[in-house]
């Protein structure tokens, strides 16, 4: 039975009004990554970093799915194989379309992680510094997002899955952050076919088999039809 996977990136939630690293005038442009997405940066202000995952968190809950994540969550319906959504973005706009079982391999805006006793739970609406972990007691509360420098979550399950493939379509990405801009050729030497729906060409492009080009609203919705007319 033929499987698919899909790996999604900040494009697709872009058009839900969630920025990207890219955006102009968006939170992030406002930040330096060193000190809101790094271990280091959360140890010299964690009231800072607090402050913007606060904000993200925020803008997360307020967002809608479009029709991206809705033609997802249909392929996830209607197909009669099996069809794995691994994310890079730590929203929850997927769930939020209707898709199940998604792999967030960069955490969740809406979960909270101890530092001191790798517990989760759900995330406040607002985080502060000092929030102490409901499971050991310690006042070492953080986002569960993954930083720079700090493995993805879920690796093996990642692998096995693109093995696996039988489809492997990159969605939203720019091809610039490993592990996940690899994943292409970890699914093109297991025999997959690949393809790249994206806004522009990703750094990674020149490695897929088929490429289609436009807003994700317009183009995985189309490549979803295609793919169930099949």
């Amino acid at each position: 039975m033929t499987k698919i996977v899909i790996l999604t990136g900040a494009g697709i939630s872009a058009e839900s009004g969630m920025g990207t690293f890219r955006d102009e005038g968006g939170l992030w442009a406002q930040m330096r990554i060193e000190d809101v997405a790094t271990p280091e940066g959360f140890a010299r202000d964690p009231a800072l970093v607090h402050d913007f995952y606060n904000k993200r968190r925020a803008a997360a809950a307020r967002a809608l799915p479009n029709a991206a994540h809705e033609a997802l969550a249909r392929l996830q319906r209607e197909w009669p194989g099996e069809v794995v959504i691994v994310t890079q973005n730590v929203d929850a706009l997927h769930e939020k379309g209707g898709a199940t079982g998604v792999i967030h391999m960069h955490g969740e805006l809406a979960r909270a992680l101890c530092a001191l006793c790798g517990n989760r739970w759900d995330a406040p609406e607002v985080m502060v510094v000092g929030e102490r972990c409901p499971q050991c007691g310690g006042p070492t509360a953080r986002p569960d997002v993954v930083w720079f420098g700090e493995m993805p979550y879920r690796m093996d399950e990642i692998y096995t899955h693109l093995a696996e493939a039988t489809v492997f379509a990159s969605i939203g990405t720019s091809g610039q952050v490993y592990p996940a801009a690899a994943f292409v050729m970890e699914a093109a030497e297991a025999g997959a076919h690949t393809v790249e729906l994206n806004l522009e060409p990703s750094a990674v492009v020149s490695d897929f088999a088929e490429t289609r080009f436009g807003k994700a609203t317009e183009v995985v919705p189309a490549w979803v039809e295609d793919m169930l007319r099949r």
